[in-house]
Order: structure tokens, then C-alpha cells, then sequence
């Protein structure tokens, strides 16, 4: 089912997930979820894989949750419903790996909550990104009213989400949301050759970079310095930081093994 759903593609050591249901805009319905997790357990797994980007296939990233799959559901398959985009989006976070969004069109509710699942956010110059829920009689479901808040401050979040109305790109850029725009055409490829130079680095360093970031982030400070002290020592018991070093003082390419 991934196959019809997801489009999974290597290009060296990334891998490119694409959401493939261009005839619905890309819409986020229980089996494209479900093929999601899968991914993401089956890429936290896989060794050969150093960086992960999200795209989704045709003209738009993702256009958020299936409303024709949702607008009968009662309260209780509600929560089952939000239970399994948030598990999807707790997976993309704790993949090991970093993750970039490459938002290649409409990054509406779900598709929103999808990129935000991500470390960061690459986007078209003709990017749209919007949390529509309330035209909807509902609020964001997968995370976005948590995740959003703790990217761009808590008013602007309100005031995304309380009006529904579309950011474009140039501005989610203003605000923090995005960090690079990127012509349409070269969206993806450009994605793909800054991660490549991302996972170019030591990838044990790039997973404790990660975990000390995310974990650290809700926490006071004191205790989020404390772990990072402890996440830095640990550096020191492994291969990649004697090969790193080692190459610095002796002026040459450092050869990471991950180890």
C-alpha cells in the first residue's frame, strides 16, 4: 500500500518520502498515515539512511487531513483519528535522522502539522501554508496548535490558526516558519544537496544534536545545559569525534563512520 500512497526514493544516503495522492491534493486519510509510520519506523531502522526529506508528489505538499474520510466520523473515531496523526508525527520526530519539509505548494491543516513534524522547513517561492480547520467547525488535530506555537510565538500561532487565512511563502519566512525559499523548479533538488551537506557530518553527533535540541526545548535552562554537558562528554567515548578531530589537526576530509 506504501507504493500507491507514498512515493519512497534514495538519492545516496537521503531518502526522498513523497505523499502521492495528487488527485486528492495529497490528503492525509488513515491508510496514507498508517504508510507513513511504517516509513518512518522502517527509515529509523535502516542504517544506511543519514537524512530524510518530505515532499509530496504533483502540484502540492499536502492539503491536510481527508474531509470526505473525516465529515462522518463520531466523536470516538475522532480521537482514534488524531491518535494516529500524532503517533505519525512523534515518529517522524524520533526518526534519528534530521528531516527537512521540502513544501512544494499547499501545506494546509494536516499538510501544515506534517512539516512541522519536521526539523525544519524548505519551501517554493509559491508556497501556501494555512491551518484551515476552524472554516472547518474543528482546531488542528495531528499537533499543529503545540508545534506551530513553539515555532513562531504564541500570538502569531493564534493568529494563524484562529483566521484560517493562507501565509505565503515570503512571509512563513519572515516569521521563522520557513528557513529557505527556493525556486519551484529546484525545490527538491536544492533540498536534497543541503542535506547531503548536512549528512555529510557525523551522524551519532547529528542524532545527539537532535535529541538534546527537541528534549531540551520545554525545560528550564539549567537542566537543559546539564544534558547537553552529558550529551557533549558522551561525543568523546566515540570513533567519529577521534576521526573528527584527528582530521582537523592533521588538515584533512574527515571520514565518519557513525560509530
Amino acid at each position: 500500500m506504501t507504493g500507491k500512497v507514498l512515493k519512497v526514493q534514495h538519492d545516496e544516503h537521503v531518502v526522498i518520502v513523497s505523499v502521492n495522492r495528487p488527485e486528492a491534493a495529497n490528503a492525509l486519510n488513515i491508510v496514507t498515515l498508517h504508510a507513513l509510520h511504517d516509513t518512518f519506523r522502517k527509515l529509523r531502522e535502516d542504517g544506511t539512511v543519514k537524512g530524510i526529506i518530505v515532499t509530496g508528489a504533483g502540484k502540492h505538499f499536502c492539503a491536510g487531513g481527508d474531509i470526505a474520510e473525516m465529515s462522518a466520523m463520531s466523536p470516538m473515531e475522532a480521537v482514534a483519528f488524531a491518535e494516529l496523526g500524532q503517533k505519525v508525527m512523534f515518529a517522524m520526530e524520533r526518526v534519528g535522522k534530521p528531516v527537512i519539509a521540502a513544501v512544494n505548494g499547499h501545506a494546509a491543516g494536516g499538510g501544515l502539522e506534517l512539516a512541522l513534524a519536521c526539523d525544519f522547513i524548505v519551501a517554493s517561492r509559491t508556497a501556501v501554508f494555512s491551518a484551515p480547520e476552524v472554516h472547518l467547525g474543528i482546531i488542528p488535530g495531528f499537533g499543529g496548535t503545540q508545534r506551530l506555537t513553539r515555532l513562531v510565538g504564541k500570538a502569531k500561532a493564534k493568529e494563524i490558526i484562529f483566521s484560517g487565512d493562507p501565509v505565503t511563502a515570503e512571509e512563513a519566512y519572515a516569521i521563522g516558519l520557513v528557513n529557505r525559499l527556493f525556486s519551484p523548479d529546484s525545490l527538491v533538488s536544492e533540498a536534497a544537496e543541503l542535506m547531503k551537506r548536512i549528512c555529510s557530518w557525523g551522524p551519532l553527533s547529528l542524532r545527539l544534536g537532535k535529541e538534546i535540541i527537541d528534549a531540551g526545548y520545554d525545560i528550564d535552562l539549567a537542566n537543559a545545559c546539564l544534558m547537553e554537558r552529558d550529551a557533549f562528554a558522551l561525543c568523546f567515548s566515540t570513533e567519529d569525534q577521534k576521526e573528527g578531530m584527528g582530521a582537523f589537526v592533521e588538515k584533512r576530509e574527515a571520514r565518519f563512520k557513525g560509530r
